[in-house]
């Protein structure tokens, strides 16, 4: 912990040298120990000056998502006291499904990689090292089910909140759970809960958002190409993945908050986001079957008006149905 605390120190002085002998005092730790974790530092791929009688200065560093590079930039201390971060997982939400009888609510846990990320049916999500941030959050809400399934929605006003305080672009949401950018899929959302089987109480809410970050467009297979995208493509730079996780959670935070709480304005700013309304789109009903409709709005309690060619009007939920999109993009 002692390296991750001594990056923290010197990411709040970039500019100047901090003193050995401060960060000993601060931390509590010999100059010795100072020493041990900045030369671990260096082996993790940080470049820092030192110089005798100044102390050390930060340079530069590698985009990790460790806890070293999210925490400088949370704004709560309880998010960083429930981070869980792994190089690499089969699956955040598995990992927390796994874990979930002893794990506080409000955990969180951010993987470099996953060998066996999950989408929306049982798709399979790519999830490649050192390019995207993949995370889940459990929650453990008193509330009856029935009450939770609009959390989905809500994490999505969350993540391109999230986004756009990291980044400065507006990304827009594909109703219900997609995060797109230029036309282009960056960021799908997961959300599963536990229901006890005999008294049908709520246990808790996983929610997993899987981004695509880094990636170039050649990194996609060709047969997504098109339609798949990332943050750094949109920007036309690359993106610190430590301070885009850490202003996620950031927005999460708070979002939480207004949810258990009524809502707030979060169905407006969802609405105002929406880019499935206005649009031809195609249902994708259970048993397989599709019909053509015009999205025409955001239901109050998130479901999507539809209009069939035969002038019928229907309010679909997610559980119900996908959408595809008749226009460009497509899931």
């Amino acid at each position: 912990m002692s390296k991750e605390k001594i990056l923290s120190i010197l990411r709040q002085n970039p500019e100047d040298f901090t003193s050995g002998e401060a960060i000993s005092k601060e931390l509590g730790i010999s100059r010795a120990a100072v020493s041990k974790s900045v030369n671990v530092l260096r082996q993790d791929g940080y470049e820092i000056e030192a110089i005798t009688r100044r102390g050390y200065r930060l340079i530069a560093g590698p985009d990790l998502l460790t806890k070293g590079e999210i925490i400088p930039w949370l704004r709560v201390e309880h998010i960083a006291a429930k981070l869980e971060c792994f190089e690499s997982i089969d699956s955040t939400n598995n990992y927390l499904k796994r874990n979930a009888m002893q794990t506080p609510s409000g955990t969180a846990v951010i993987a470099n990689e996953q060998t066996g990320g999950r989408g929306r049916l049982g798709r399979s999500f790519q999830s490649p090292p050192d390019s995207g941030i993949y995370m889940s959050v459990l929650v453990r809400p008193n509330l009856p089910p029935v009450q939770a399934l609009n959390l989905t929605a809500f994490v999505a006003v969350a993540v391109c909140e999230g986004i756009e305080a990291a980044t400065g672009l507006r990304p827009e949401i594909k109703w219900t759970n997609d995060i797109v950018l230029n036309r282009r899929k960056i960021c799908g959302i997961l959300t599963e809960m536990s229901i006890e089987g005999e008294s049908g109480a709520l246990q808790h809410i996983i929610t997993g958002i899987g981004i695509n970050v880094n990636q170039r467009e050649t990194d996609f297979p060709e047969d997504i190409r098109e339609i798949a995208g990332s943050i750094a493509m949109a920007a036309g730079k690359p993106i610190s993945r430590g301070r885009l996780a850490a202003e996620i959670l950031n927005a999460l935070d708070r979002m939480y908050t207004a949810w258990l709480n009524g809502g707030e304005d979060y169905l407006e700013r969802y609405r105002s986001r929406c880019l499935t309304v206005g649009k031809q789109v195609r249902l994708i009903r259970a048993d397989g079957s599709t019909q053509p409709a015009e999205a025409i709005a955001v239901a109050d309690d998130f479901g999507l008006v539809v209009r069939h060619p035969d002038g019928r009007e229907e309010t679909v939920t997610s559980g119900e149905v996908s959408v595809r999109g008749l226009w460009g993009y497509v899931d």
